[in-house]
């Protein structure tokens, strides 16, 4: 870390990255596509790059390219025809981890960053994980895919928090998938809130055992000159599985696609879509919200509201003290105020940090 610039190192640790690993338990480091670092402290937890994984264990085969299919679409396949990079996190039966987990992908010189990352919880597991994405402060245009396949199994529970740091010259399309046992549960947090070119994600939770859980809950801010196609799905394919997908979206300019896709497809399924959008300068907030039932016994909802900051509410809070710039900044940061109910306190006042300090480029 010593080696990168001042600069990179403060726009590394808005993704969340911890030099000195305080309140972190292990830690992925991979600049373009060369891994500086894999290393990790927590008892029943195993951290590699994924072409040492995939060479240690031969049953790691069947969750290679099964959660997410390589013929997906153009950016899986050119994934899939390069070399293996990326990294591994398999959490045997019973481990707890307190601490998170970090993995921060750094784009510096190169084109094209891809990485391939497999996550694995197995019966009774629990794990936490910050992925933190980032590019040079100098780098101008480049483009970013990465993979992401979870498995959370019987009683697991996995949380994954991504957060993006481009620049306005970079083009991100990750593609993940995770697929969640009997009584798991997969909580996953997204926030872009800097400049970028494009971001394109769809990430989908097949719920396959009864009783399992799953939550999205993404925040972004597009930028003059951005498009945020962002969303979130969720299949729900065995009895009592329930999904909540969640989304604050800002435009100061930029555009946002914020889609949601839930589909009941057994008995006794709840799911319900969240979304919210507020325009502060002119720009577009696009809401879909999709729900599928395919039987009487899936009860599923949506809400969407996209507006501007109503002027009463800024005369309100000025009327008890408040300048017109601190009004707004209130506003804005209950806005983005989004509490995951079982969050790791670590992880919340995180992800707090984030919008505290993205606010004040409003």
């Amino acid at each position: 870390m010593k080696q990168i610039p001042e600069k990179d190192r403060e726009r590394l640790a808005l993704t969340g990255l911890e030099v000195e690993m305080h309140n972190r338990c292990g830690s992925f480091f991979q600049i373009d596509q060369n891994v500086i670092q894999t290393t990790c402290g927590a008892e029943d937890v195993e951290m590699l790059p994924i072409k040492a994984a995939l060479e240690k264990y031969d049953w790691l085969k069947d969750h290679y390219w099964k959660a997410v299919p390589k013929d997906k679409d153009k950016y899986t396949q050119y994934v899939a025809k390069q070399e293996p990079q990326g990294l591994v996190v398999i959490a045997q039966p019973g481990a707890k981890v307190a601490m998170p987990i970090q993995a921060c992908l750094f784009l510096r010189e190169e084109p094209v960053q891809h990485v391939h990352n497999i996550f694995i919880a197995k019966e009774g597991a629990e794990i936490h994980i910050i992925s933190g994405c980032a590019s040079s402060w100098q780098k101008k245009q480049g483009a970013h895919i990465g993979v992401t396949e979870i498995y959370v199994g019987k009683g697991a529970r996995v949380t994954s928090t991504m957060i993006h740091n481009w620049n306005p010259g970079i083009s991100v399309f990750p593609r993940s998938a995770t697929i969640v046992e009997e009584d798991g549960t997969f909580l996953s947090n997204y926030i872009c809130m800097q400049p970028v070119r494009q971001v394109n994600m769809y990430p989908t939770a097949h719920l396959i055992g009864k009783n399992a859980v799953a939550r999205f809950s993404s925040i972004a801010v597009a930028t003059p000159g951005s498009l945020l196609d962002l969303g979130s799905r969720a299949i729900l394919g065995a009895e009592h599985t329930s999904a909540e997908l969640i989304t604050r979206a800002i435009t100061t300019g930029g555009t946002v696609i914020s889609r949601g896709h839930i589909r009941g497809e057994r008995d006794n399924t709840r799911g319900h879509i969240e979304c919210k959008g507020l325009i502060l300068k002119d720009g577009v907030i696009h809401a879909i919200p999709e729900i599928e039932g395919t039987l009487t016994g899936t009860e599923l909802s949506h809400e969407a509201a996209v507006g501007k900051i109503a002027r009463h509410e800024i005369e309100y809070l000025m009327a008890r003290g408040l300048s017109e710039e601190e009004a707004t900044a209130t506003i804005i940061r209950g806005f983005l105020d989004v509490k995951i109910s079982g969050l790791p306190a670590v992880l919340q006042a995180h992800i707090d940090a984030v919008i505290d300090k993205a606010e004040s480029g409003f």
